[in-house]
């Protein structure tokens, strides 16, 4: 039941979906869906909540292993291929995963309740990431952390979503389902990102160029 209510909630979204349908999906009467569930948030919830809860274990996990192994030798490269390679390694996963990435994009980007959710759910493991950072950039603002944070964020939602839209963008030199190709860059732009934003120097959208001019 929450294997077909994953599927349809990942392709039609919360409003798209009613418990008839996830009856439907599995083949019976719609009265044993309301038996368990007896609305569609609950459901919903729930299937939302069993994938978070084992995203958020392996992905504290993984950050715990890592501070181990380096000590005090944190870098924003690693703390981040930390949080994401283990991320994109489970929702790599099987269909259910698969539409578990979708479905967390959509809830992502839903203005309404997404960030509620999100909220609830990963904030212990983002401030864990975050805390990371701050110790490899002890010179960087927390207002720059948190922004870049905000674009791993959206990068990794992305990536989730599988739009395919990138295979044609490229005309099949990337693939949005080569996540061995994104774990290979993903980190190390972000990294980037990181420290150019954390460097005290921001763009001002002026051309130097222009100016010598």
């Amino acid at each position: 039941m929450l294997d077909a209510a994953e599927m349809l909630f990942s392709r039609r979204g919360f409003h798209g979906v009613a418990l008839k349908d996830v009856a439907a999906e599995i083949g019976v009467h719609h009265t044993l869906v309301n038996y368990y569930f007896n609305d569609k948030q609950k459901l919903f919830d729930e299937v939302f909540a069993r994938r978070a809860r084992e995203a958020n274990r392996v992905r504290m996990e993984a950050l715990d292993t890592y501070e181990k192994e380096v000590g005090d030798n944190v870098t924003v490269e690693g703390a981040l291929r930390a949080f994401l390679d283990t991320n994109l390694e489970l929702y790599e996963g099987g269909p259910g995963w698969r539409n578990a990435g979708t479905m967390a994009a959509l809830v992502a980007s839903t203005p309404e309740w997404g960030a509620d959710m999100f909220d609830q759910w990963f904030d212990p493991v983002v401030l864990r990431l975050t805390g990371l950072l701050e110790r490899a950039m002890p010179d960087c603002s927390r207002t720059e952390i948190f922004w870049g944070f905000h674009f791993v964020s959206g990068a990794l939602m992305l990536t989730l979503a599988r739009t395919g839209r990138i295979d044609k963008l490229s005309e099949g030199l990337c693939k949005a389902d080569d996540f061995d190709a994104i774990k290979a860059r993903l980190a190390r732009f972000m990294a980037a990102g990181f420290r150019e934003i954390c460097s005290g120097q921001p763009d001002d959208g002026v051309d130097d160029e222009v100016i010598q001019a």
